[in-house]
């Protein structure tokens, strides 16, 4: 009789560990390699909805240049500078997205007098790097792109970060937690706490419903990409950002909820904005309000004195 319980213990122990292993690796898999859009399609699909202006791209002044991140990998960059000006804004992308989505914000700031930016994150475009980390390694790539531009701009140049989605909790996680030397932010749908966004994401998209499962996902990984969800938290950090930032998010978004936003709002102090729109999906309130869109990056802009510098 004991050894029988001994053995269907040893069973039970081995189905439990199997069973842990699979949901570790099923859920950080999900994370680590969240499968792209491919790129063609990107640029398709901008083309079409003529947020991008080929035409424009293709004569616009722009060099191309590969920064080397102090991750280990090289990051495809572009400077597109149509104006004769060294005021400059990095533009940071969302999960799955590419730098030419982000190029749908270039000709906005350059009405605004600045020149911009756009890169791919790692993982993502022509950028090195194997995994996707949801701004904890992203941040550090941030702080080699910020490295690069402010040698070409100068010190005395202003210099702000545009960031939607996990862009966004790239940039105010690099302001928080590395430097904040930016002259000011602007986070466009950012979530404010990753265990927190993957949870809701789960409970959407998978059976999994206990925070097992998210015990798990920090455990393996951990093992596999150095890092835990729970160090992934904008709200744990943007009360260090000083610099001016504005916050931005749609009240149809069911991907990431406006709530993070207010969240994020309420914890910064200092100065800053924050602006709802009642239309657009989750990274798509530029897309559905465009002009109201700028007028509010505009008065914030305004607001701070780092308008028509």
């Amino acid at each position: 009789m004991k050894k029988r319980v001994i053995i269907w213990t040893s069973v039970l122990t081995s189905i439990l560990t199997a069973t842990a292993t699979v949901l570790g690796y099923f859920v950080t898999n999900k994370l680590m390699y969240m499968k792209k859009k491919e790129d063609e399609f990107i640029l398709k699909r901008e083309i079409t909805s003529k947020r991008f202006d080929e035409a424009w791209f293709n004569t616009v002044n722009k060099t191309e240049k590969w920064i080397e991140s102090k991750n280990g990998y090289s990051l495809k960059a572009i400077f597109v500078e149509p104006l004769p000006t060294n005021n400059y804004v990095v533009i940071c992308h969302g999960v799955t997205e590419n730098k030419i989505n982000s190029l749908r914000f270039v000709r906005m700031f350059e009405r605004l007098g600045f020149n911009s930016v756009v890169y791919d994150h790692r993982r993502h475009g022509d950028s090195g790097g194997k995994t996707t980390s949801f701004g904890f390694y992203e941040k550090i790539d941030l702080q080699s792109i910020i490295e690069v531009v402010r040698e070409r701009a100068g010190d005395n140049a202003i210099i702000g970060i545009h960031g939607e989605s996990m862009g966004a909790a790239t940039t105010l996680l690099y302001a928080g937690s590395i430097k904040d030397d930016a002259d000011f932010y602007i986070s466009d749908c950012s979530f404010s706490d990753f265990e927190d966004q993957v949870m809701n994401i789960m409970r959407q998209t998978t059976p999994l419903r206990s925070s097992l499962a998210i015990r798990f996902a920090n455990l393996f990984l951990k093992m596999r990409d150095g890092y835990t969800l729970n160090l992934v938290s904008p709200i744990d950090v943007v009360d260090h950002i000083e610099k001016p930032v504005l916050f931005i998010h749609s009240l149809q978004d069911d991907f990431i909820l406006p709530k993070m936003t207010e969240e994020l709002f309420e914890k910064k102090k200092g100065p800053k904005s924050l602006k709802l729109f009642e239309l657009g999906a989750h990274a798509k309130s530029f897309n559905e309000n465009s002009e109201e869109y700028e007028q509010v990056v505009a008065d914030f802009l305004q607001q701070n004195n780092l308008l028509n510098k």
